[in-house]
C-alpha cells in the first residue's frame, strides 16, 4: 500500500532536520575544548594568575596545502602522520584583570579554519589583558605547509612536500623532511636533523639571521651541504673529503654521492655540524 505525503509535509519535515543539524555544525566550527594541561602550563610564569588556557580541537579533511598564521606570539607545531585527515588543536591562552576576565576573554577567540589560512580572530584588548594561540597540527605525511608567526617558535617533522615558514623571535626546528623546504627566522636558533641516506626533492633552504645552527647529518648521508656563519664559530665534528670550498666559517661540501643542496646558514650566531 503506497501512501501520499503532501509536499507541505515533505518540506517541513526537511525545515525540521535542517534545524536539528544547525547546532552540529556550530559545534564543529567552534571546536572540541580537550585536556592539556602540561602544553596550558608551558606558557605562563609565577606571576601570572589571572589567567586562562584552553585548547580546542578541530578535524579537517585534508587539503594540498595547509597554511597557519600564529601570529602574534603563537608558535606552530607541524607533524606528519598516516592517516588520512588533518588534526588542528589550538591553545588559546589568555590573561585578564580576573581569572573570569580571562576566561571571557578566551571565549571571544573565534580560530578559522575555513579559509586559505589557519587562524585566530579574536577581542580588542585592554591595558593588563592579551591573548593569543599556539597550534599543533597533524597532517598526511605528503602535504604542503605554510606557515608564519611572530614571537613564536615553529617545528616541523616527518612532512614531505613544499614547505614554506618564516617567524620573527622564535627557533625553528626541522626534523626528518623531504621535498622543497624554505624558511627564515629572525632571532632564534636554527635545529635541522636529517635522515636516511639522502634528500628525497628539491632540497633544503634555511636562514636565521641571530642565532646559532645546529645540523645533524647520518653516516653515510649524500647531499651537496651548505653551511656558514658571518659572525660566529664553527665546527663539524666527523671528518669529510673536501671537493667544494672551505674557509674557517664557510662550509660547501659534497658528501657521499652528492644529492640536493641542504643549506643552513647565519649571520650572527655559532654554527655545529653533528652525526645524527
Amino acid at each position: 500500500m503506497h501512501l501520499r505525503v503532501p509536499m507541505l509535509t515533505l518540506l517541513l519535515a526537511a525545515m525540521a532536520c535542517a534545524t536539528a543539524a544547525a547546532p552540529s555544525a556550530t559545534i564543529a566550527q567552534q571546536g572540541r575544548v580537550v585536556q592539556d594541561r602540561d602544553w596550558c602550563d608551558n606558557d605562563w610564569n609565577d606571576d601570572d594568575n589571572e589567567r586562562h588556557c584552553e585548547v580546542r580541537e578541530f578535524t579537517l579533511s585534508p587539503r594540498d596545502l595547509i597554511a597557519v598564521n600564529a601570529s602574534p606570539n603563537g608558535g606552530i607545531e607541524v607533524e606528519g602522520w598516516d592517516r588520512n585527515e588533518v588534526l588542528v588543536r589550538a591553545k588559546v591562552s589568555a590573561r585578564g584583570r580576573s581569572e573570569s576576565d580571562a576566561r571571557e576573554i578566551a571565549g571571544e577567540v573565534e580560530i578559522e579554519t575555513g579559509g586559505r589560512w589557519i587562524e585566530a580572530d579574536g577581542p580588542r584588548t585592554r591595558r593588563h589583558e592579551s591573548w593569543w594561540v599556539s597550534y599543533r597540527v597533524f597532517v598526511p605525511t605528503n602535504t604542503n605547509l605554510d606557515l608564519k608567526s611572530t614571537n613564536g617558535s615553529i617545528r616541523i617533522s616527518d612532512v614531505a612536500g613544499r614547505i614554506d615558514f618564516r617567524t620573527t623571535n622564535g627557533g625553528v626546528r626541522l626534523a626528518r623532511l623531504q621535498g622543497d623546504v624554505n624558511g627564515r627566522t629572525t632571532n632564534g636558533g636554527l635545529r635541522v636533523e636529517l635522515a636516511g641516506d639522502r634528500w628525497e626533492g628539491r632540497g633544503l633552504d634555511v636562514r636565521t639571521t641571530n642565532g646559532g645552527v645546529k645540523l645533524y647529518v647520518p653516516d653515510g648521508y649524500n647531499c651537496r651541504l651548505e653551511t656558514g656563519t658571518v659572525n660566529g664559530s664553527f665546527r663539524i665534528d666527523f671528518p669529510v673529503t673536501v671537493q667544494g670550498r672551505l674557509d674557517r666559517r664557510h662550509f660547501n661540501v659534497e658528501l657521499g654521492d652528492g644529492g640536493p643542496t641542504i643549506r643552513a646558514v647565519t649571520t650572527n650566531g655559532g654554527v655545529v655540524v653533528e652525526r645524527a
